[in-house]
């Protein structure tokens, strides 16, 4: 659940983007300064848990960023203004980053290498569904109540899984590693950065998420002003794309012991650009409805469900002693690649929906790339 709420915080805003934009008399861009700089602050946030949760041990890094989502969200109330919603949106997500990071780290705590995949398919499942349905909560709320909402249920769902983590959680961590500084950190993720495995795995993490963000962070603006749908619309037809994912991490779960990571990535990486070739193919024959993109889109993200539980895995097993390091490290790429895709994607926006799929198909033929170019032949490790 801890590992959700960061994402689950991020995007229950996404169908209020439209409507902070017009309560703030802001422009798109400036509003979506409240999604793409919240991804920045998880990206920077995931750089310190990892080696922070080696050093201290995991439970206290949990509860510290649970307790900083709390404070965010509470900024995010009592904000007077598009800047401050912006800066507590920031403190908000840097804390819920915690969960992104550590929960993997304890899952190579209690799990061996091959078994490692078929967990975290799971916990991805939940880190990522959970979002996804989200939207549909928070557009609700902003309908029976107002914006501000959103964060009132992100404050108490924090506030109540901090009472879980002090009274529950045991300490996984049985050596901690020793921690002298941000020189030592850096020092770190350097050497993590020079292992061939370890960057064709965590660039192609990245890339997947790439994909992912930029549809979510357009997706609402396409409804509102492509399709002339009203912007609550955009969490009921989001509903599918969990469904996708949750079949892509069924898949995993069941076979990817069998199938072994290399080959669960490469299917997945190929479904993924097939999902979104569909797409543009349906646009470019003049099927302009919510069903024609939300449907190949959920099978692109159907492939994505097999490849980031298996990616993730391969990155944070590439330096087992240093899983917390790695942890951190692809959770910093994942989210400041996504976080440029998702301010991007707004910038690139012309009134329809090409730009937003040309870059997604993009990024998934890198995913790819990287993981073909880079990554060993065999995946035993």
């Amino acid at each position: 659940m801890v590992s959700a709420l960061g994402p689950v915080a991020m995007q229950i805003l996404l169908p209020g983007v439209p409507i902070i934009k017009e309560s703030f008399q802001v422009s798109t861009a400036i509003a979506q300064l409240t999604l793409s700089l919240s991804m920045a602050s998880i990206a920077i946030a995931t750089l310190a848990y990892g080696p922070l949760s080696d050093r201290f041990g995991r439970k206290p890094v949990l509860v510290s960023g649970m307790i900083i989502t709390i404070i965010g969200s509470i900024m995010c109330i009592v904000a007077p203004g598009i800047e401050w919603l912006i800066i507590g949106r920031v403190v908000q997500a840097a804390g819920g980053a915690v969960g992104m990071v550590v929960a993997r780290a304890i899952v190579r705590d209690v799990y061996d290498a091959r078994e490692a995949s078929s967990v975290i398919a799971t916990l991805v499942m939940v880190m990522v569904v959970m979002p996804m349905l989200s939207p549909a909560v928070g557009g609700e709320l902003m309908v029976r109540l107002d914006w501000h909402s959103v964060f009132y249920f992100v404050a108490i769902c924090s506030a109540i899984l901090l009472g879980c983590l002090v009274y529950t959680l045991p300490e996984t961590l049985r050596e901690p590693v020793p921690f002298s500084g941000v020189g030592d950190m850096l020092r770190t993720y350097r050497s993590l950065l020079q292992m061939r495995s370890f960057c064709g795995y965590a660039f192609s993490v990245s890339f997947v998420s790439v994909v992912f963000f930029s549809f979510i962070s357009a997706a609402p603006e396409i409804m509102v002003s492509v399709f002339q749908r009203p912007a609550t619309e955009y969490g009921y037809y989001f509903i599918i794309i969990p469904l996708g994912f949750m079949a892509g991490n069924y898949v995993t779960r069941h076979f990817g012991t069998r199938a072994g990571i290399h080959r669960m990535i490469d299917y997945g990486s190929r479904i993924s650009i097939l999902g979104i070739a569909l797409a543009i193919l349906l646009q470019a024959i003049g099927l302009h409805h919510p069903a024609a993109l939300f449907l190949p889109i959920a099978l692109a993200i159907f492939g994505n469900g097999i490849t980031l539980p298996n990616a993730q895995a391969g990155a944070i097993n590439a330096a087992p002693k240093k899983a917390g390091s790695a942890s951190g490290l692809t959770g910093f790429m994942q989210m400041a690649f996504s976080a440029v895709a998702a301010q991007a994607v707004a910038l690139i926006f012309n009134g329809t929906v090409y730009p937003m799929l040309l870059l997604m198909l993009g990024a998934s033929v890198l995913s790819l790339l990287a993981f073909r170019l880079l990554t060993p032949a065999d995946d035993t490790h």
